[in-house]
């Protein structure tokens, strides 16, 4: 016996133009459950009516459309269900009131609209038109009912759980099939039902543009030109959109006519819309729309790149080109203000981009305490440096670091006017007339080449926040911070990663002297060339290398020219909410599973350290592990919660950066190992070995003496050996050892 399908019980669609597919009691039960859905109207009520047409939508009335495309002309399955939509705000509780006692019709459904206003579902008896059952709502609540919500097309926004007020245990009755009185309650002739030898009312036309939805084209129109049309604004907006949209469908008003949304205008009315918007001689594709069109064009092009590479979802990164992409599956589960971030960008350049704005994220949450897997507690300390060729694009991180930065740059340039005034008071006064007092206002963004002094100044006026820095051009701050100052910055970038101590004592009145805790994170472009001049064999043991998050731009020799989109104002919206969100939370957070997951990460790595014998990977494996964790916090703090995602994010930032790290500075540091005074201690059991080996030898031999240890332990040993000059190769499978070798005892 076959099981019996779940009965229909609404449709749902993602917003007003979306698709409208049917559904059941339980994916709607679900859908007003999601936390997110709550998020966003909480937002809403505050002000963000910006977001009210995402939100998505449900058909009271209707539980299937023809090709799910939300008409009159197209419902398939109506219900004897009326919604009545009022608008005046705090009334809900009065409505329910006065319809549990005296209702003139049977209440299914009572609650509270993203508005405030009230949505009221109720049964409509059969021969009741739906103006009729209005008037008598109008009569019984003293409240007048939104006219237009009647057809069997119309959609209400969906609102949370939480928002009900009242549930009749009639809402289940009344999923049935409908009988041809159905419709005509609602004024409609019913359709005929669909069998196979049907043909459609019309020919159904193409519903995309270039791979792109239509639907889709039409809700990013809708979020570029403020939104969707309002009561009042309905025919102005639809008529503009019309005449956009007209260049992209051949001027053709029959498949303007199967596109346009309708918000409750008839067939009739959405005619002569159309009409008027095709009556002058066509013309090109508006900037506008061009604008939209590509932007939805990058979109599709980042998500067929992901899906043309699912190794990418599973795989950790296994080269610099292949690290630079974030996920498909990661990047749509990104939390507010990352995922912004990274519209209009091309995938390749997903993982710079990221890099770049986590430093000033971390410096936004300062107030934050975690613990690490080690038991020690921890700020969000990070700093990044974003490498490439000259012309490689670095400045898209700019562009997205520039939208993060905008709420510190607002409060800096009022703190640096206060400051400016002090210091022409200052220069202003009279020899014997006292000095006025120095306001010590909070800096947080300050230059890359900013003076030691002045930045110790800046850290102990913070009163605890943390500072940031944005660089354009890594080679600019090595240039100015010559003559030991690039040493003393040394010192403070690698302080504050663990927010450490740092001061200077000078006996005179022109340098700031004392101590303060050091906070500051900062971002910085620069060549590779110019990396490696700052990073060289002299310092690169010195720990800052495995501090800093390294990102390396896709290699764009002999490339097209990469096409980027643009942010829209709503997008921009969202990363300046995340900014606020990150600066509300305050006090110790606590991250358990992230911690079990950076723990058994950071094992996993030491154990393929041990094995192949790999020091590089051995001492970069354990920041990475640090940055990755805090990258972690991050997600979970925009998120609100540990999320799979977030662990998920959390391996990914520590595998990229342990990746990234070794690409940039593994070689220097692995000379260093080697010619380090300490080699014997290092490798003393592996000189061992080579003494026991014939002059000539094959890595057979070594894998004799060395039981145990992977092909991949095998290859680095001798590839460590040839680097020292120790062998020379024979040819592809036999190495023959060099004269000069020195001999160097055990050091067991």
């Amino acid at each position: 016996m076959e099981p019996i399908e779940p009965a229909r019980f609404t449709c749902i669609g993602k917003g007003h133009g979306a698709p409208c597919l049917p559904a059941t009691r339980a994916d709607w039960e679900r859908l007003r459950r999601e936390p997110w859905l709550s998020d966003m109207c909480a937002r809403i009520e505050k002000g963000q009516d910006e977001l009210k047409h995402r939100l998505p939508v449900w058909t009271p009335s209707c539980a299937a459309f023809r090709n799910n495309h939300r008409a009159a002309a197209d419902a398939l399955q109506l219900l004897p269900r009326l919604m009545m939509d009022f608008d005046e705000k705090d009334h809900t509780d009065e409505i329910k009131t006065r319809l549990l006692e005296k209702s003139p019709l049977t209440v299914l459904l009572i609650e509270e609209s993203v508005r405030r206003g009230t949505h009221v579902l109720v049964e409509l008896p059969e021969g009741m038109t739906a103006d009729t059952a209005q008037q008598l709502m109008r009569e019984a609540t003293g409240f007048e009912p939104d006219p237009v919500v009647k057809g069997a097309e119309r959609c209400i926004y969906m609102v949370p759980e939480s928002h009900t007020r009242y549930v009749s245990s009639r809402l289940d009755d009344i999923s049935a099939p409908p009988t041809p009185s159905a419709a005509a309650t609602h004024g409609q002739t019913a359709p005929e039902p669909a069998t196979a030898e049907a043909e459609p009312p019309a020919a159904p036309c193409r519903k995309e543009f270039k791979g792109i939805p239509y639907a889709d084209i039409i809700a990013r129109y809708w979020r570029k030109t403020g939104g969707e049309p309002q009561e009042g604004e309905r025919n102005v907006k639809l008529h503009k959109l019309a005449v956009n949209l007209r260049a992209i469908c051949d001027n053709r008003r029959e498949v303007l006519m199967q596109v346009m949304p309708r918000f409750g205008l008839t067939n009739a009315e959405l005619q002569s819309v159309v009409d008027s918007a095709c009556k002058e001689e066509p013309k090109d594709i508006s900037k506008l729309m061009q604008q939209v069109v590509d932007e939805e064009l990058q979109r599709k092009e980042s998500d067929d790149y992901a899906a043309a590479h699912p190794e990418l979802d599973d795989a950790p990164p296994t080269s610099s080109s292949a690290a630079a992409t974030v996920p498909a599956s990661l990047r749509k589960s990104l939390p507010i203000g990352l995922r912004e971030s990274l519209v209009g960008v091309p995938p390749s350049m997903h993982m710079p981009v990221l890099c770049g704005v986590l430093p000033i994220a971390a410096a936004y949450a300062d107030m934050v305490e975690v613990e690490y897997c080690d038991g020690n507690r921890q700020h969000l300390g990070l700093m990044s440096i974003i490498r490439g060729e000259q012309a490689s694009n670095k400045s898209v991180v700019k562009n997205a670091v520039d939208v993060w930065k905008r709420q510190l740059d607002e409060e800096d340039a009022q703190a640096r006017r206060l400051e400016e005034k002090w210091k022409e008071r200052r220069k202003a006064r009279k020899a014997n007339e006292k000095a006025p007092d120095d306001p010590r206002v909070l800096i947080r963004m300050v230059p890359v080449t900013v003076s030691c002094s002045t930045l110790l100044k800046r850290f102990k006026n913070a009163a605890g926040h943390t500072l940031y820095s944005f660089g354009e051009e890594l080679d600019t701050l090595r240039k100015t911070n010559g003559a030991g100052s690039w040493s003393s910055k040394y010192d403070i970038y690698r302080l504050a990663f663990d927010r450490g101590e740092w001061g200077q004592d000078y006996n005179s009145d022109a340098a700031e002297s004392g101590t303060a805790k050091v906070a500051y994170n900062w971002t910085m472009l620069g060549t590779n060339g110019a990396m490696r001049k700052c990073f060289r064999q002299d310092n690169i043991e010195n720990g800052l290398s495995s501090r800093i998050l390294v990102a390396a731009m896709p290699d764009s020799s002999f490339t097209k020219m990469p096409k980027f989109g643009r942010r829209s104002a709503e997008d921009e919206a969202r990363i300046d909410e995340a900014v606020t969100r990150l600066r509300g939370y305050a006090g110790f957070v606590d991250t358990p599973r992230l911690r079990k997951a950076i723990e058994q990460w950071v094992e996993a790595k030491r154990v393929e350290a041990a094995k192949d014998i790999d020091h590089v990977k051995d001492t970069y494996r354990k920041r990475s592990a640090v940055i990755g964790f805090r990258c972690g916090v991050l997600f979970r703090l925009l998120e609100g919660k540990e999320t799979k995602a977030c662990i998920d994010f959390a391996l990914t930032m520590a595998d990229y950066c342990l990746e990234q790290q070794t690409a940039a500075f593994g070689e220097v540091l692995r000379t260093e190992y080697v010619s380090a005074q300490n080699e014997c201690q290092r490798h003393g059991a592996n000189h061992t070995v080579f003494d026991q080996l014939a002059p000539t030898f094959s890595r057979d031999d070594l894998r004799a003496l060395k039981p145990g240890t992977t092909d991949s332990g095998l290859r680095n040993i001798i590839m460590r050996w040839k680097q020292d000059g120790w062998i020379a190769p024979v040819d592809r499978h036999h190495w023959q050892k060099a004269s000069h070798c020195p001999i160097v005892p055990s050091s067991h």
